[in-house]
């Protein structure tokens, strides 16, 4: 083994996570219906790929099978104002810290602490201070259901850049953007997997026997945030918060023991159920529920996680799962990648380009079983 093959196999460079996507192929709006979208289904066993619509994801389904979502919502998070000299000013919200306290992207020139924001509707903000990773603290003169109700009424949908197609302040970007079953507001940015599914196509998935369960991971810089670090390793991840009722661990706990096949519906799922289960330990197979729940109680889960998926890692709770297709060199992709194999990836993401399956948020669908 030669001297550069042992230093790849022990570093892995951003570039091998890059691949050329023609822009035509970035999609800008929904698929309308929103399962109407494509859907490759790729098995790792055997290699075949199938391509199909969204609407057909029952055919790969078993009624054993269990689906997470994550039921995070989208909130109008970006905020267009001006400084108090007069330049432009825009704040992008990513987590309440406290009452009337965010830490923001902020988009002036020049931040610096003290600076003065002024937005529509009478709402204000000073910069507090300065956190590492390029986020500030704004202190706003509104809190609690008066701030939002503020937001709601001047604030955008967060699209993503390539997305120029839509008014982010209209009703109709923000039902868009938003999964049927989003309920706890928080994110700056959809956990777009979902987005495909209707309200028919959840009830047939249930009405087969699927189990389906919700977890909460509020998407931020963690998710879109590109890597900067040419070795991905020395790349520090953005925390996000997430959350996961303890009725909610039992049952998956039981679901993983009873040797059911656990799929996670996007990304944020997938991080929600490994950062969960890296710190939850699984009952052994010949250790009876009961015991093992009444040896050990289980609480809900409340935490921040910067768990960093890529090739490498060793999954230990997710055995398939439903994504988008995603941007070069993001985290993203580094997740399926380490899920189903970096060329693996690649080469379907190759065949979809060739194929003109649609790209990113608003885009279609893989399953990866």
């Amino acid at each position: 083994m030669t001297f550069a093959l042992c230093l790849s196999l022990i570093f892995m460079k951003l570039s091998l996570f890059n691949y050329n996507l023609p822009r035509a192929l970035i999609a800008q709006t929904p698929a309308s219906p929103r399962d109407a979208s494509r859907l490759l289904v790729y098995d790792r066993k055997t290699k075949k790929v199938v391509h199909d619509r969204f609407y057909n994801l029952p055919r790969y389904l078993k009624p054993t099978d269990v689906l997470i979502f994550n039921n995070s919502k989208v909130f109008p998070a970006r905020l267009l104002g001006h400084k108090e000299t007069g330049g432009r000013a825009e704040a992008l919200l990513l987590k309440e810290l406290k009452a009337g306290e965010w830490e923001v992207l902020l988009g002036t020139g020049r931040p610096k602490v003290g600076l003065k924001l002024r937005f529509a509707r009478g709402l204000t903000a000073e910069v507090i201070n300065q956190f590492p990773h390029k986020t500030w603290l704004l202190k706003f003169n509104f809190a609690g259901p008066a701030f939002y109700a503020i937001l709601n009424k001047i604030g955008q949908v967060p699209l993503p850049p390539y997305i120029e197609a839509m008014n982010q302040r209209s009703n109709e970007s923000k039902r868009q953007y938003q999964t049927i079953y989003a309920k706890h507001i928080g994110s700056s940015a959809a956990p777009t997997a979902g987005l495909h599914f209707t309200k028919q196509l959840f009830e047939k998935i249930k009405k087969m026997g699927c189990q389906t369960e919700f977890v909460t991971l509020h998407v931020g810089l963690g998710t879109f945030d590109p890597v900067k670090t040419e070795r991905i390793e020395d790349y520090q991840i953005h925390e996000e918060w997430v959350s996961v009722d303890k009725k909610i661990i039992e049952r998956l706990t039981e679901a993983k023991r009873a040797g059911r096949r656990i799929i996670a519906v996007g990304t944020t799922s997938v991080r929600t159920l490994e950062t969960l289960f890296s710190q939850i330990q699984l009952p052994k197979l010949s250790t009876p529920m009961i015991q093992c729940m009444g040896a050990k109680q289980v609480n809900d889960f409340n935490s921040n996680t910067r768990i960093f998926i890529y090739p490498g890692y060793k999954f230990k709770f997710v055995d398939a799962m439903i994504t988008n297709f995603h941007l070069p060199k993001s985290t993203l992709l580094m997740l399926v990648s380490a899920l189903i194999g970096r060329t693996n990836a690649l080469a379907l993401y190759k065949k979809a380009i060739r194929l003109k399956y649609r790209f990113f948020s608003f885009g279609d669908a893989m399953l990866l079983k």
